[in-house]
């Protein structure tokens, strides 16, 4: 893995058009296992022959970890309009961003900061911005979620994947995603869809609260579709 890396590091630093010769010279390894490498980071996608067959350049996947890693970055106008919005309820409102079958903060609300970003972000079985994603991207589910158990992260966490499974497909019938004490104990999330002419789903709104304001969080759903709806067109 090592050599793997150095040999992505050369070609960066190098740039399009690195040749094989180029990297076995610059890091002193044996042309079998610079060649070995080489093909293997291609048909994996982190390289890239170019067009002429001589040299490398990044491929499709260091492209894809990139993206995945960037912090997401929405316009002046999306924040107003989402600000706006905050200004005339009592509840948080976070936006949250799809990246590569993950979830990335893209606007916290300053007022009620996520006391449990970090585990938002790693586990989307226990959140509503989480299960929305899974559910929508039905076929990143194996890809974003664990081969062995699912992480309990409080009492109310689902974690059997049979009955996530049947959540995910209530939550593509119904077009939102809940929680109710399965990420943070004592908090609830409304997550509605923000997509662009009925395309995919590139995020969620979140509505969030304490668990006793469930209710309340829930008659806000229509209102929170219909700002998902016009920032749509700022993020996309």
């Amino acid at each position: 893995m090592t050599n793997s890396l150095r040999i992505l590091e050369t070609v960066a630093r190098l740039g399009t058009g690195t040749t094989a010769k180029e990297i076995t010279e610059a890091l002193q390894m044996p042309p079998a296992t610079a060649y070995r490498l080489l093909n293997a980071l291609v048909g994996d996608e982190y390289l890239a022959r170019t067009s002429d067959l001589r040299g490398f350049a990044l491929g499709h996947a260091i492209s894809g970890l990139i993206t995945a890693a960037t912090p997401p970055t929405i316009s002046a106008a999306a924040r107003a309009v989402i600000d706006e919005f905050r200004s005339g309820n009592r509840f948080a409102v976070h936006l949250i961003m799809f990246r590569n079958a993950s979830l990335r903060i893209a606007d916290e609300d300053p007022d009620y900061p996520l006391q449990s970003a970090f585990n938002l972000c790693r586990y989307p079985h226990a959140s509503a911005a989480g299960k929305l994603m899974l559910a929508e991207l039905a076929d990143a589910v194996p890809f974003a979620l664990p081969r062995g158990p699912l992480t309990k992260l409080t009492p109310d966490t689902i974690t059997d994947k049979r009955q996530l499974a049947a959540v995910l497909a209530e939550v593509r019938a119904e077009g939102e995603a809940t929680e109710v004490n399965e990420l943070e104990q004592g908090f609830a999330r409304l997550a509605v869809p923000v997509r662009l002419n009925d395309g995919p789903v590139g995020g969620a709104l979140c509505l969030s609260g304490p668990t006793e304001r469930f209710t309340g969080i829930r008659q806000h759903a229509d209102s929170a579709r219909e700002l998902a709806s016009r920032l749509a067109p700022f993020l996309f």
